[in-house]
């Protein structure tokens, strides 16, 4: 991530939102590393759906957001909210770890009703 971001930094401004920018600059040299996770959120979201990166979503349409305990959550809109509407699910779970070398992040889909 760090590569990417430092060689090409239009990079950061076309993957992450405004708000997932802020939030991972606030974090000094840990910067990549937050953003290496929310890189990898979006991308289990995807594989979680069974769709893969295609169509007219778009990065900024997925969005990892913090709750005042930090949980993580995502926040959907455009064509990602449609196809979670369209997979039947009604819950998403995600979880965040990193380290300073590597990022995971799991998605799960849950259908309550």
């Amino acid at each position: 991530m760090r590569a990417s971001i430092e060689r090409t930094p239009r990079f950061a401004i076309r993957v992450f939102t405004d708000a997932e920018r802020d939030y991972c600059e606030s974090k000094g040299v840990a910067k990549f590393q937050s953003y290496a996770a929310r890189f990898a959120a979006k991308e289990a979201f995807l594989k979680a759906l069974k769709t893969g990166w295609r169509g007219k979503i778009a990065w900024h349409d997925i969005e990892i957001v913090l709750d005042g305990d930090g949980v993580p959550s995502l926040s959907l809109t455009g064509e990602s909210e449609k196809l979670l509407s369209s997979s039947g699910a009604d819950v998403v779970h995600v979880s965040l770890s990193h380290t300073t070398e590597h990022a995971i992040a799991q998605v799960i889909l849950e259908t309550t009703t």
